[in-house]
């Protein structure tokens, strides 16, 4: 589903998305994270659907909305590429693909609940 950031590869654009929960994850330091899930992202411009999930560290522009579950949440975010799936050198063994996100969130708002 997220073939449709393709087109707009490098381009910062507003989106929707629905707050479902906080979450945690452990950075590359091995400390914990807090993170923020959202849902059924649409762009704001086409209001076509790009990802139907997408994780987001929980910065201080989300920590300054009130957040509910069901709540809409408009943002800004950078269209980026990155690389997902297994590889291993020793084996040979390399099953990664390309995929895109939505990287650096920025004027988060909240729209409704």
């Amino acid at each position: 589903m997220r073939k449709i950031l393709k087109d707009s590869l490098g381009e910062r654009k507003k989106f929707v998305g629905i707050f479902v929960k906080l979450g945690k994850k452990k950075n590359y330091r091995g400390y914990s994270e807090e993170t923020i899930l959202l849902k059924n992202i649409t762009d704001v411009e086409t209001g076509k659907t790009v990802t139907d999930h997408a994780w987001f560290a929980y910065t201080k522009s989300f920590q300054s909305i009130a957040l509910l579950p069901g709540a809409q949440i408009q943002f800004e975010a950078r269209i980026k590429e990155y690389e997902k799936g297994y590889r291993n050198v020793r084996y040979k063994i390399d099953n990664r693909t390309i995929d895109y996100r939505l990287s650096h969130p920025t004027k988060v708002s909240l729209v409704g609940i």
